[in-house]
């Protein structure tokens, strides 16, 4: 049985993603077109499907590191600010996305908020099915298949052979042919210094 630690996080994501933009309890509310991440991204996400990939990040998470709260979350999510000719600076991304993800995620059952004793929200054995389920879709892809196959194409043995006999007597042939060359060229010198 896979988890979420045996196959690549991406491939999780993505398969959650797909999950939740199936679920109308986690699509995007109508602020969020509008709204930056963070104040270190100067545009609004351009992809159609991106609430759906942070909360599934948002799950993967909280089902690796758990119980996370809010604030370590900005923290994960953050990036450098360009502050112009000042040097970057890090930045925490906003809160109001990661709370909102996590209230739905809460609200279909897949994460619940820590105990009293830790602050945070903790994975509940639902949304960890859930994403161990995913987990086993794509190690069970992965093994059905079919490693490629490198075929080496030998030649047989008889045709080395052949090779190998041929080899020595083209040096044989060289050799003769480079003595001819010697003994015509000994003549030539002989005869110029007559003359």
């Amino acid at each position: 049985m896979a988890s979420i630690h045996d196959v690549e996080a991406i491939k999780v994501i993505e398969s959650a993603a797909k999950e939740f933009s199936k679920n109308p309890d986690m699509s995007k509310p109508e602020w969020a077109e509008f709204v930056k991440s963070g104040a270190h991204v100067e545009r609004p996400p351009a992809q159609e499907d991106w609430w759906q990939i942070r909360a599934a990040a948002l799950l993967r998470t909280i089902y690796k590191d758990g119980p996370v709260g809010v604030s370590k979350l900005r923290t994960k999510y953050g990036g450098r600010r360009n502050r112009g000719l000042k040097p970057h600076r890090f930045q925490k991304a906003g809160g109001k996305i990661i709370r909102t993800m996590l209230q739905q995620l809460e609200k279909i059952g897949l994460v619940q908020q820590a105990k009293k004793g830790s602050k945070g929200r903790i994975i509940t054995p639902q949304g960890q099915a859930f994403l161990d389920n995913i987990s086993n879709q794509i190690a069970g892809a992965n093994k059905t298949k079919p490693a490629k196959k490198e075929t080496k194409v030998e030649k047989p043995k008889e045709e080395k052979k052949v090779e190998e006999i041929k080899e020595p007597v083209k040096e044989e042939e060289n050799k003769n042919v480079i003595k001819e060359n010697i003994g015509k060229e000994d003549k030539t010198d002989k005869s110029t210094k007559t003359n």
